[in-house]
């Protein structure tokens, strides 16, 4: 699966729980997506529900970021790093990435930093497409 139709299917997904949630406050509806709430109610949100686990081995995991907004990704490349191509990185240079012959994507799966709730509440918006905006280079470059 591309990284666009992830993302745009994800938002899509997001933005249908986050609508039956309007009239909750910030924190409720933060509180909603923890990780037992979510499987439990939203089994197909992300497809690691349906085997029981998780992208990140933490304790109270939080999954309304899923995704982090210094991600970015361009399906086409960002450029030529070590004649590989990167695919996705980390404005941050967090976490570590994922290397092939070939190509260079963000690996993530060290960094959970976007699940915490600290992190979720000073970057929370209704909307996790505008949390997530400058992510899609595609449309950036």
């Amino acid at each position: 699966m591309k990284y666009i139709q992830w993302y745009k299917e994800h938002a899509a997904k997001h933005k249908a729980i986050v609508e039956k949630l309007r009239e909750k406050s910030q924190d409720e509806i933060i509180e909603y997506f923890d990780y037992e709430n979510m499987r439990t109610k939203h089994p197909d949100f992300c497809p690691l529900y349906a085997s029981n686990s998780k992208c990140h081995d933490v304790k109270n995991l939080n999954c309304y970021m899923c995704g982090c907004p210094h991600f970015r990704f361009n399906d086409d490349g960002i450029e030529i790093k070590e004649n590989r191509v990167v695919y996705s990185l980390c404005t941050k240079n967090l976490g570590k990435s994922f290397e092939s012959e070939d190509t260079i994507h963000q690996d993530c799966s060290s960094c959970t930093l976007p699940h915490k709730s600290q992190f979720i509440k000073k970057n929370f918006n209704v909307s996790w497409s505008e949390i997530m905006n400058n992510c899609d280079l595609n449309y950036i470059l």
